[in-house]
Parts: structure tokens; sequence; C-alpha cells
């Protein structure tokens, strides 16, 4: 006894005729008859008289009919109700974030997201890149956004956006007023650079060395809000994401400059579990993430 069989011999009494019941689950009407034949062996009585034509329904069978009607409908109930929990955009999403990208910009988009579903909570923590990697690969985050994602074998990597990187100076430093800066003007400079081991440092490396550009590495850091302050208090120039520097350009403390190395740009990506399933909400936000920069 399974529910399409329920359902065959609801509509087959609604009918009042086999051959409409079995029509109407696209199967033949010796077959719909022999599925009522197994219910009345299972259950032990007639529930249909097929002595009578058009055929009668006993007590029994009447009794039958009554009894699933109320179960195949508390049945849909539950179903629509366990989907409409599962589709519903509420709860919290456990976010990760590196200091640059959360400080700028998810304030505003977690606001943005939150008017739009007042029933979601975004809890975010802010995180050294290797960490933001850490808790989403033990469950401590649903999403994770972080720059340079390198391909791990439990992640799922979603492109986000790429940010151009650019000159960074200190407003009275002689380049300040340029409106290009060249490689070239980067030699035996001052710069306070990112920390070894972050990829950031890796691509700008590499861009330098690959013009045989030197520069004097005058100090060195893990995260981007120290090393602006360094180039505050004129400490020395770097290379720099121009979305993370926008509010020091604005007041006037900082310049910042387009450089003619081009392939500078650091990548924003968007990471979560490879093998866990993403609440509804969770996967709301990653859209609305990804909506922002279409």
């Amino acid at each position: 006894m399974n529910l399409d069989t329920l359902n065959l011999y609801c509509d087959v009494i609604r009918s009042g005729s086999f051959s409409l019941g079995a029509a109407a689950h696209r199967i033949s009407q010796s077959a719909a008859s022999q599925a009522v034949r197994q219910l009345e062996e299972e259950l032990g009585t007639q529930l249909i008289d097929r002595t009578k034509r058009p055929f009668m329904v006993t007590p029994e069978g009447k009794k039958f009919f009554d009894a699933c009607l109320v179960l195949l409908d508390n049945f849909e109930k539950a179903k629509a109700e366990i989907t409409s929990q599962r589709t519903l955009v509420s709860g919290a999403v456990r976010v990760a974030v590196i200091y640059s990208v959360g400080l700028h910009d998810m304030g505003i988009y977690c606001q943005q997201f939150t008017t739009r579903y007042p029933q979601a909570k975004i809890r975010l923590a802010y995180l050294h890149p290797h960490e933001v990697v850490d808790v989403v690969i033990n469950d401590e985050a649903d999403l994770g956004i972080l720059s340079f994602p390198l391909p791990h074998r439990s992640l799922t990597i979603i492109p986000w956006h790429s940010e151009p990187m650019v000159f960074v100076c200190h407003r009275s430093h002689p380049l300040a007023k340029r409106k290009t800066v060249s490689f070239r003007d980067l030699e035996g400079e001052a710069f306070v650079a990112f920390d070894r081991g972050l990829s950031i440092r890796k691509a700008i490396d590499r861009a330098l060395r690959q013009r045989n550009v030197n520069v004097n590495m005058a100090m060195e850091f893990d995260n981007i809000e120290t090393i602006k302050h360094a180039i505050t208090i004129q400490a020395g120039v770097s290379i720099l994401p121009e979305p993370s520097v926008i509010r020091e350009v604005e007041t006037g403390v900082l310049a910042t400059i387009p450089l003619d190395m081009p392939e500078l740009v650091r990548p924003i990506g968007i990471i979560h579990r490879r093998q866990r399933l993403l609440t509804q909400t969770a996967q709301e936000l990653l859209q609305f993430l990804r909506d922002q920069e279409q």
C-alpha cells in the first residue's frame, strides 16, 4: 500500500469508473482494477461491489475512502509546510570576511539584504585570509569572502569581482600629483609591503621582478589598515586595491595614482564547503552578492 495507490483508489471512487481513474494516472484499466484488488486483499475486505453496473462502493469502501482523503490531505499539508519552511528566507547566515572587504563593502550589502529579507540575519566575522578558509572548512561559517582564493578540495570557489591595484602615497609625496605612475618610478622607493606569505604580496613581487624593479622594503604588515596608517605617517608608499583606500583619498589624507602594471588586480572570491548543503537564506545571500557585481 502506498500513496499512489491510495490516490488511484480515491480517483476511481470519485469518478465512479475504473477507466477514468486509470486515465488520470496514465495506466490501463486492468492495472487500476488490479491495484484496487490488492488493496482489498491487504485490508481483508471488499471495497467495491463489481457485480453492479456501474459498480457500487461498499460501506467498508466508503469508510476507507473517507480515511484516505484525510490521510492524503494531511500529507499535502505537511509537504507544503515543509517546503515553505525550506524556502523561507529567515535565520542567520555566518559569513567570514577579510578585513579590507568586510569593512568597506559588507556593511552596506548586509543592510540591503536584511531590508529585503527582514527575517534574515547576517553574522559577520572579520578574519585574516587563512582564518577565513579554516572556519569555512570547519563549518564555523556558511560563506567566506577573501582575496586570491586558492583551489581546495573541500571548497567551492565563486569568483566575485576583481579590484584594480593602484600606487598609494601620502598627499605630499612627489608622485602624488602624477596622472600615472610608471613602474620605473618605483625604483628605490621606501615600500610598505604586505607580509611575504600573503598571495597579494606574491603578486606584487612577481610584477616588480618581471620589470626588474627594486624597491626598499621599509615595513611589512599583514593587513591593509596598518599599511595605510604607515603611509599616512609617511613611512613609505605601497600598491593597494583601489577600493580599500577610497575613504582616505576622499578625506585628502592619501593619494592614489593608476599604475602602468595592468595585470595587478586583486581577485575577490566567495567560498563555501563543497559537500555542505547551503540553507535557503545562505543561497539567497550568495545570489544577492553575485548580483551586485553584474
